[in-house]
Formats: C-alpha cells, sequence, structure tokens
C-alpha cells in the first residue's frame, strides 16, 4: 500500500512540473537578439507598425562583435529592423551614411533613408500562435543580414542574406561616400534608381498579376535567393515559426 501511494504520488508530482513547465514557457517572453558579426560598429534602428509600441527606444549602437537581447512585447507586435552605417556625432549632429533616421541616435519610430536591408517581422505568443519573419532587399541593400529562429517548432529556417552586394553591386545602382569616387556604401533598388511605376510596383503594376521581377530585381535575387526583392515577390519567402524561444539578427553573418 505505501508502495502505491508513493508511485501515485511521484506521478502527481511530475504531472503538476510538467503543467508548470508548459504554462513558463507559454508565458515566457520570446527574445529578440540582435548581433553585429561586422569588423567595424553598427546602428541598429526598429520601427514598429503603426499601433505597435517602440522597442528599445528605437535605435542604439553596438560595437563590432558585440549583441543586444531584449524580451518581444507580450502582446502581437509587427515592425522591421535595419543597420545604420557610418555613424558620426560632430557639433552634436548625429548622421548616418546609411540608414539614417533623421539625425538621432534613438530612431523613436521614425523609418530609415535607403537603400537599406530590412528585417520585417509580425510576432506573436502561444503555443498554437505563429510569428513570421522575413529579410527585404525590396529598399536595396546596405549591410549582410539574417534572422535565425532558435527553439522554434516546425519550419523555421534562417533567411536572409550573407553576400556582400556592395561588391558587385551594378555601377548604376552604386551609392559611394563621401564622393563619387568613394567607396561604395550601399546599392539601391531599381525603383530609387530610376523611380518607374513598373520598378516600383506602383499604380498600374501594384498588384500581383502586375508587378513583376525585373533586371534589378534578379540581381539582388541571384546573389540571395532567401530574400524579398521587389514588392510582390513570393509569399512564401515570408517564414511562420510557431513559439520560437528567441529571434536572432545577425549582421555580417
Amino acid at each position: 500500500m505505501a508502495h502505491s501511494l508513493s508511485s501515485l504520488t511521484l506521478m502527481i508530482i511530475t504531472l503538476v512540473i510538467i503543467r508548470v513547465i508548459g504554462i513558463t514557457q507559454a508565458t515566457m517572453p520570446m527574445i529578440l537578439t540582435i548581433f553585429n558579426n561586422c569588423p567595424f560598429p553598427v546602428w541598429p534602428a526598429i520601427q514598429p507598425d503603426s499601433g505597435n509600441p517602440v522597442l528599445e527606444q528605437g535605435g542604439f549602437h553596438l560595437d563590432s562583435l558585440a549583441h543586444r537581447s531584449f524580451p518581444a512585447p507580450t502582446q502581437p507586435w509587427s515592425g522591421r529592423m535595419w543597420a545604420r552605417t557610418g555613424c558620426t556625432c560632430i557639433n552634436n549632429l548625429f548622421t548616418c551614411v546609411t540608414g539614417d533616421c533623421g539625425n538621432r541616435i534613438e530612431c523613436a519610430g521614425a523609418g530609415g533613408a535607403t537603400p537599406a536591408s530590412l528585417a520585417q517581422f509580425s510576432l506573436h505568443h502561444g503555443q498554437t500562435d505563429l510569428s513570421s519573419y522575413t529579410v527585404s532587399l525590396v529598399d536595396g541593400f546596405n549591410i549582410p543580414m539574417t534572422v535565425t529562429p532558435h527553439e522554434g517548432k516546425g519550419v523555421c529556417p534562417v533567411v536572409g542574406c550573407m553576400a556582400n552586394l556592395l561588391s558587385t553591386c551594378p555601377s548604376n545602382l552604386q551609392v559611394r561616400y563621401p564622393s563619387s569616387n568613394g567607396p561604395v556604401v550601399a546599392c539601391k533598388s531599381g525603383c530609387e534608381a530610376y523611380g518607374t511605376d513598373d520598378l516600383c510596383c506602383r499604380n498600374h503594376y501594384n498588384s500581383p498579376q502586375t508587378c513583376r521581377s525585373n533586371g534589378y530585381s534578379e540581381f539582388f535575387k541571384r546573389a540571395c535567393p532567401a530574400t524579398f526583392t521587389f514588392a510582390h515577390d513570393s509569399p512564401s519567402l515570408r517564414h511562420e515559426c510557431s513559439s520560437p524561444r528567441e529571434l536572432k539578427v545577425i549582421f555580417c553573418q
């Protein structure tokens, strides 16, 4: 009889522990981590979609080989992240060569100047909710970046662009700084370079039927197939991951 009670007690304790672990995992906040693997500092920027809170004041400095982690909101959140490069503060004026969000370290919800590589997110919580993520070169390229999920359920691939496209960017898309003879610091999209409706997928071209890839978007696609390269690129490139414990944004993978 004592043996039976002992076994029953052990079973109950085990079930309680499993239940507590399950509840804890379901309520633990997702972690967002930004890694800077570049051999130079970057200034990550975060812009929420309308109605969503600003995370980490919208931007901060990150030394080479450093990282910063912070909890995602407990409510659904969507927005984008990118890296600002070549930032300086002279006479109290903060400016960045790429990705600038209006002469401030903390972007406070403001968007960034193009061209810039973007990570886009739609985050949800719970055992059955899916968080989606993608890397977009629709607005051009300024730095290699990837998104890596950790401890998610289902198909949760690494996506993004590991190639340094600054070295292969076509001459008509190159952004050079500080002059036309300076080094290439970013690579424009066809839309930014020429501004036509077809390249920008505007007006008549703003639909999946009329917005098509082009020679400029195909340059980005060949180098980085796991990215969006034009406005109505394949929806399958937006990956959904169930209950990831962490999402890592890595610059210069």
